[in-house]
């Protein structure tokens, strides 16, 4: 075997010196935010199917207050610049958007009280304000997307979208609608419910909530079912106590003796 020589293929120590080596520059990640988009919907368009609405809810998570669910069908020609999911929004841009959907999209929306929750659950409940919306717009759109993993119960074709309301726009447009509404339906209830702090929190359960809740006792407005409401009910509201059927049963039986005798 010939070796070439003039190839050294020996590895050299590093050289010592009195100075520790400059640590290696930690690298810049730049982590980017994709915003929605309206090509899902343009994708149906060119296929001849429209109108193609999206939907989504506001207040699944909070102790008092109704679900809010909205569709909207946004016009192609005026899609408003800057949407995106109501969560990442300020109040400010939230409500500019609002307005701006509001002049240039068809919308509808529902409620699911707190009865109703009570009564379904908050998921079926609302699953049920969702279909309601979208049966409620000015035309029964050809196809829905729904933020979520559930399908909705409608006569035309539906996609759910697990994170939606940040990558289909009128997903996104809807979630603006819902959340607004039910911010501004939050705000009159604190007028009929002072002291709860509805105009704050809307009915979610932080601290002062909770302390509220401790303190005064559940409204009207508030969900039956949610451990925490439940525990404030049994405290401002105690249960009468059941009976115990073997102190009945004992009472029958000296009543019964008392006849007798």
């Amino acid at each position: 075997m010939i070796r070439d020589k003039s190839k050294n293929t020996s590895k050299k120590a590093p050289a010592k010196s009195g100075k520790a080596a400059a640590p290696a520059k930690a690298e810049k990640r730049v982590i980017t935010v994709t915003r929605p988009s309206f090509r899902r919907e343009r994708a149906l368009i060119k296929r001849g199917i429209w109108p193609v609405a999206g939907c989504d809810e506001a207040g699944r998570g909070p102790l008092a207050g109704p679900v809010v669910a909205a569709a909207v069908v946004l016009d192609p020609n005026r899609v408003p610049k800057g949407l995106d999911d109501s969560k990442r929004l300020t109040a400010e841009r939230r409500e500019e958007l609002f307005e701006e959907i509001c002049a240039t999209a068809a919308f509808s929306v529902a409620v699911a009280s707190p009865a109703r929750i009570d009564r379904d659950n908050i998921l079926r409940a609302s699953l049920w304000a969702l279909a309601r919306a979208v049966h409620a717009l000015p035309e029964m759109p050809k196809h829905v997307f729904v933020d979520g993993r559930d399908k909705l119960a409608t006569p035309c074709d539906c996609d759910a979208v697990i994170g939606g309301d940040g990558i289909v726009a009128s997903i996104a447009a809807a979630s603006i609608i819902a959340k607004v509404t039910r911010d501004r339906l939050m705000c009159a209830l604190a007028l009929d419910c002072p002291g709860y702090g509805f105009e704050q929190h809307k009915g979610y359960g932080v601290p002062e909530h909770l302390e509220a809740l401790d303190r005064l006792g559940p409204s009207s407005h508030h969900r039956s079912f949610f451990a925490p409401v439940v525990a404030a009910r049994l405290k401002h509201f105690a249960l009468p106590a059941e009976p115990d059927l073997f102190t009945v049963d004992a009472e029958s039986d000296t009543a019964a003796a008392s006849e007798a005798a």
